[in-house]
């Protein structure tokens, strides 16, 4: 998340000298959730593309009387931790890296991490992941790793808890990301020509999709590989 530096908040007090009250840039002094939910489309993952290095946030910087080295590069990088989660104050403010922050959008903040960098986070207590693009810094709490947006921790389902313990992994762009497959089963028979048959009874648009697969003295026919959804969709019909 953006914190503001010792020296601002100096500059700040000079500005604004003589007043009896100064105003935060946050309209509201705690973080709360939006009440709307993320839509199907906002909670898809981030998807890795190969960025340069953002022209700010990418220097080793001090908040708090503590420094902060920021990595090179994000390659090879894995660490597990807490994870936290940040919402409406921050929405609309400047990101470390001169973004605006979108709490609908799959980002999220890193102390170390180059910006832009993208990581795989999954949520150990469920198993469930969720590709985040890192362009802030922080958490700057006492032993958090990372600080998700509203949308990343809704998909990752921590936002009852506020935190989860977490595994980060940054992806590595020599190496695709693994796309999962799906294969819809549609008979299993220990005669492969009675699968044929079926095979070539199929509706010509599915006839290029089947395939057989033997699995010791049983032969299964299958339909794909498919992406989720479009198995998904085979399947409702």
């Amino acid at each position: 998340m953006r914190v503001v530096l010792p020296i601002a908040v100096a500059l700040l007090a000079l500005v604004l000298a003589g007043c009896s009250q100064t105003q935060s840039r946050y309209s509201q002094r705690h973080d709360s959730a939006p009440t709307r939910l993320p839509s199907d489309a906002e909670l898809q993952d981030a998807i890795p593309v190969q960025e340069p290095p953002s022209p700010q946030g990418n220097a080793d910087y001090q908040v708090l009387g503590q420094r902060y080295q920021v990595l090179d590069s994000a390659a090879g990088f894995v660490e597990q931790g807490v994870a936290s989660w940040y919402g409406n104050k921050f929405h609309g403010h400047l990101t470390s890296n001169g973004e605006y922050y979108d709490m609908y959008s799959m980002t999220a903040a890193h102390k170390h991490l180059p910006l832009p960098s993208y990581v795989r986070v999954t949520n150990l207590d469920n198993d469930k992941s969720v590709v985040v693009r890192v362009n802030d810094r922080g958490p700057f709490h006492p032993n958090r790793v990372i600080d998700l947006s509203f949308a990343a921790a809704y998909k990752l389902d921590m936002l009852d808890q506020g935190t989860a313990r977490v595994q980060v992994e940054a992806i590595d762009f020599k190496a695709p990301l693994q796309a999962t497959e799906f294969y819809i089963q549609l008979v299993a028979s220990s005669n492969p020509d009675k699968l044929q048959t079926i095979a070539q009874q199929l509706p010509t648009a599915w006839r290029s999709d089947a395939t057989t697969e033997q699995n010791g003295g049983l032969y299964k026919l299958m339909l794909g590989p498919y992406p989720q959804a479009k198995a998904n969709r085979h399947l409702q019909q």
